[in-house]
């Protein structure tokens, strides 16, 4: 192929490295009005009275919001398609604060000074109530995180408000119990996901203003425009077509961004004074005033028979999430999706979770949605059942491993898996990793311990029958080529890739190609980046429209040349007539498409929508190595193998990036970042000072690879990455530390603390 398999560079590269304005905050109008929030010191409240006199007196203060002033309809912040399975439970400002941070107030004033000035002189007096803290006794606690009667549900998600259950789900196929029974091995324990932090560099901000029109335009770093765009709608009682929602470059969303965190209280306020206004988060508001992924407590067992073939896995979760129910449905059925049907020899399987309201921040997207969380519990259980069982994990994962061809249990009635070079990957990675040439626990010195450990996943491509992007390609009277896509390039290359797709088709160099993206005013309809959805879905549709326009570019060539369509031959650039006898170039041809004469004119334009009724899962197989120091119980990653199918490869330098920054991630949920609460719900962790992440010196050396199946459902059989290189890591990690020093540490992150107790058998850490 021509583009497609070739490593091209970023299509923004040059700007973003020679510093030009790219980012939300480098277009901030100068007499944009400053908003600052005025957050709860509790975790649960009601306010009874506040009282904004004293701060509306301080000069350059503009106006003080409270719960009072802002609309009264309920809607979500997630970022999903409508109907939305997550709650309608959210207001702009409301009279209950359900996490210390929650919003009280909006501060607009003329400068930041003044806002600042301003917010101690709000009074607020609060009913406190005792907080539900404990993920253990939040169902019927005393106290009702949403005791409010207007929360509304687009579709039965099991929810129980007022016993703060915020969704129930089960799916049971097959006698579970009956099935355990007949197992000659049984694997049974629990295990605990901690909540952790998106942190992306660029905090949440969002500026807004009245264009000429009249009409509210939202400038935000977001990963999704057409939501944002129908949630401001809902909530101010305004028509989208009143609304335009434009994304500048991101820097960085991992699923943050794909919740509407600052958005709202932009455009209440922009729209309220008719005036700019501009909310940038600080730090420690992005830490502690967003989303995290959700904090579970597992129960597994997995029985199989005397030869390794798993029948039964039962799955169980326990869900925290905090304070509005944000993406907490389609986190635990994506999980669902993405972890049982790995291994598919069963007979019976169940998976569950109760995910209650607590008075922490709210859970939300973090890459992975889902699967991340599932199979740390999965893959741990399984390495155990190998170790009971006396058999090499690598060998028992492929006699369970799910084939092309086949259904799992938990798949709807017309899903299968329809590629996947899935065998082949494990194999890949064996041997990258010297897996069966040399031990898998070994003493480095009087000190250090070394240890391998193996983990597989699954992911997902897009969001079957539901997700659908539009991709719209003109060609310009220059003879160069314009694509426009909602999707949102969130510094993965998503943008360069969908040119890749298109010129592919087209035949041009990829510098004819110019994509515009994420203005609600100027692309068709995309549901925005996330659920790995970008390369296959949207991928897709620009192929798609790709095609429609060099048919639509060749016919008029043939009218205006005087023969068949069938006789030229196109490149993108040039036609030409097979015989030789006639050429006209694509510059010549564009100007004369946009003047009334000649046998042809008005400008030409593809134009697809593309969704899909499966969501084919990419796969990875991981091999940890790490060494452990016996007397602290410190871990430190030493190498990390992987071998990744997403299909055919695109772009592979900017795959072997996901790839990297996915297992980076993985490797900081696993060992080093944790959200922690104090006994009054205060988040600790609020600051990089507290919530390490980790840098290049905490990942060791990574090794990628990759085995290209084909996917029969999308252009170039291609399939996602973007999310399932976090999904190993931890398990993978676990691992290598159980074989090294013996510690089966079941509580993320495994610190040295915990990896410590777990060397001594009488602590269960």
């Amino acid at each position: 192929m021509k583009h497609v398999g070739k490593s091209y560079k970023k299509v923004d590269h040059k700007g973003i490295l020679s510093g030009k304005p790219a980012y939300t905050s480098d277009f901030i109008p100068k007499d944009a009005l400053i908003i600052k929030v005025l957050r709860s010191p509790h975790a649960m409240a009601r306010i009874i009275d506040i009282d904004v006199s004293k701060a509306l007196l301080v000069p350059g203060v503009e106006a003080v919001y409270t719960y009072k002033d802002v609309p009264k309809t309920r809607f979500t912040l997630a970022g999903q398609s409508y109907p939305e399975p997550s709650a309608y439970d959210a207001l702009i400002l409301d009279e209950i604060v359900r996490y210390v941070g929650d919003e009280v107030a909006l501060v607009v004033a003329r400068d930041e000074a003044t806002a600042l000035k301003a917010m101690p002189l709000i009074k607020v007096k609060y009913e406190v109530m005792k907080p539900v803290l404990d993920l253990h006794t939040a169902i019927d606690n005393e106290t009702i995180v949403h005791p409010e009667d207007d929360i509304h549900f687009n579709m039965n998600v099991g929810a129980e408000p007022k016993r703060n259950i915020a969704i129930s789900y089960h799916k049971t196929v097959g006698d579970v119990e009956g099935e355990l029974a007949k197992c000659d091995h049984i694997v049974e324990g629990t295990y605990y996901n901690q909540a952790t932090v998106q942190s992306a560099m660029e905090p949440f901000q969002t500026f807004g203003y009245i264009d000429a029109l009249g009409r509210l335009v939202l400038v935000s770093s977001t990963q999704i425009v057409f939501h944002v765009r129908r949630h401001v709608s809902r909530a101010l009682g305004i028509p989208t077509s009143k609304i335009r929602v434009i994304k500048p470059r991101i820097g960085g969303g991992f699923g943050s961004k794909q919740t509407a965190c600052t958005e709202l209280m932009v455009a209440f306020v922009t729209w309220k004074l008719q005036k700019p206004a501009v909310l940038v988060y600080e730090r420690k508001e992005a830490q502690t005033c967003s989303t995290t992924r959700h904090g579970r407590d597992w129960n597994i067992r997995i029985g199989a028979d005397k030869d390794g073939i798993i029948k039964v896995i039962d799955m169980y979760a326990l869900t925290d999430a905090g304070a509005h129910g944000t993406h907490a449905f389609t986190t635990t059925t994506a999980a669902e999706h993405k972890s049982v049907p790995l291994y598919n020899k069963n007979t019976a399987v169940h998976y569950g979770s109760e995910a209650v309201y607590m008075n922490h921040s709210p859970g939300g997207a973090f890459r992975g949605y889902g699967a991340t969380e599932a199979l740390w519990p999965l893959e741990c259980a399984v390495n155990r059942l190998a170790d009971e069982l006396g058999m090499d994990p690598a060998e028992l994962r492929q006699k369970n491993l799910i084939a092309v061809g086949e259904q799992s249990l938990v798949y709807d009635e017309d899903e299968y898996m329809e590629s996947g070079l899935f065998q082949e990957a494990v194999e890949k990675v064996k041997k990258m990793a010297g897996w069966d040439e040399r031990p898998h626990s070994w003493q480095i010195d009087d000190r250090y311990r070394g240890g391998l450990g193996m983990s597989l996943a699954l992911q997902g491509s897009g969001i079957a029958k539901i997700d659908t992007a539009s991709v719209e390609i003109r060609l310009g009277d220059d003879g160069r080529y314009t694509l426009y896509t909602g999707s949102s390039d969130m510094g993965m290359g998503s943008n360069t890739v969908l040119a890749q797709m298109a010129c592919e088709i087209i035949g041009c160099p990829m510098e004819y190609m110019t994509v515009v993206e994420s203005d609600t005013d100027v692309v068709p309809f995309d549901p925005g980046s996330y659920a790995s959805s970008t390369t296959y879905v949207t991928g897709t549709a620009a192929k798609t429209a790709a095609e429609e326009l060099v048919k639509k570019i060749v016919d008029t060539f043939a009218k205006f040349m005087d023969v068949e369509a069938d006789t030229i031959e196109f490149d993108g650039l040039v036609a030409t007539t097979k015989d030789g006898s006639k050429t006209m170039t694509v510059a010549e041809l564009a100007p004369k498409l946009l003047v009334n004469f000649g046998p042809t004119y008005g400008q030409l334009s593809g134009f697809a929508s593309w969704g899909s009724h499966t969501s084919p899962p990419p796969f990875m197989a991981s091999i940890a190595e790490v060494k452990v120091d016996t007397q602290t119980g410190q871990v430190t990653p030493v190498n990390f193998y992987s071998v990744v199918d997403c299909g055919t490869v695109i772009n592979p330098t900017l795959a072997r990036v996901q790839v990297e920054g996915g297992v980076v991630q993985g490797i900081g949920m696993a060992l080093y970042e944790d959200v922690r609460y104090s006994a009054s719900g205060k988040l600790e962790t609020d600051t990089f000072m507290t919530y390490k992440i980790p840098t290049r010196q905490d990942m060791g050396t990574l090794h990628t690879e990759f085995v290209e199946s084909y996917e029969p459902t999308s252009a170039y059989g291609v399939k996602s990455i973007g999310e399932v290189v976090i999904n190993t890591a931890c398990p993978s990690i676990q691992h290598a530390i159980k074989n090294a020093v013996g510690a089966d540490v079941r509580t993320l992150p495994m610190t040295p603390e915990k990896v410590f107790m777990g060397m001594d058998e009488k602590y269960k850490v």
